[in-house]
C-alpha cells in the first residue's frame, strides 16, 4: 500500500508542474532596419575601410593613390566592396540610409558627427566602439575610438546603408 501511495503522489507532484512553453526569440529591431548590404558585405566594407589606414588625407581626395577625405573614403570603400554608390558630401550622407539607434550599430555602418546641428564628419563603423576615417589636412586615415577624449564629446549618429 505504501509503494501505490508514493507513485500517486510522484504521478500527482508531475502534473502539477507547467509545461515548458518555447516562446519565439525577442525581436531585434536592429534586423528589422533596412539594409542595402547583408552582414556579409558590411564585414567586407569594414576589412577594406581597415586596409586604407594609413593613407593620406587630402581635400576632395577619393582614391588609395590621391588620398581621401571623409567622404571620399566612404564613397570608394563602399563602391569598390559593395557596389554601392553614396553621396558625396558628409551633408548628404546625415541623411542617407536609415538612422540607427548606437545600441544596435554593426559593423559597416556610417558614424555621422554633427556639431551646431550641422554634419561636419563622418566615418565607417568597424565595431568594438571603433571607426575608420579620413580626420583632416596633414593627417592620415586612422582607426579611432569613439570613447576618445575627442570623439566621445561630439554628438553622433548612425546610419545604415
Amino acid at each position: 500500500m505504501q509503494f501505490w501511495l508514493v507513485t500517486f503522489l510522484i504521478l500527482l507532484a508531475g502534473c502539477s508542474t507547467s509545461p515548458t512553453v518555447q516562446r519565439p526569440p525577442a525581436a531585434n529591431p536592429a534586423a528589422e532596419l533596412p539594409a542595402r548590404l547583408s552582414v556579409d558585405q558590411a564585414n567586407d566594407v569594414t576589412i577594406y575601410a581597415m586596409s586604407l589606414v594609413g593613407t593620406p588625407y587630402r581635400h576632395g581626395g577619393n582614391t588609395p593613390q590621391s588620398g581621401f577625405d571623409c567622404s571620399g573614403l566612404i564613397g570608394h570603400v563602399y563602391q569598390s566592396r559593395a557596389g554601392v554608390r553614396m553621396p558625396r558630401t558628409v551633408l548628404a550622407l546625415s541623411d542617407w540610409g536609415t538612422a540607427v539607434p548606437a545600441s544596435f550599430a554593426r559593423t559597416g555602418d556610417l558614424v555621422v558627427f554633427t556639431q551646431g546641428g550641422s554634419a561636419t564628419h563622418a566615418g565607417i563603423y568597424v565595431g568594438e566602439g571603433r571607426f575608420v576615417h579620413a580626420p583632416s589636412t596633414g593627417g592620415e586615415v586612422r582607426l579611432d575610438s569613439l570613447r576618445s577624449n575627442y570623439w566621445a564629446k561630439q554628438p553622433t549618429a548612425f546610419r545604415r546603408p
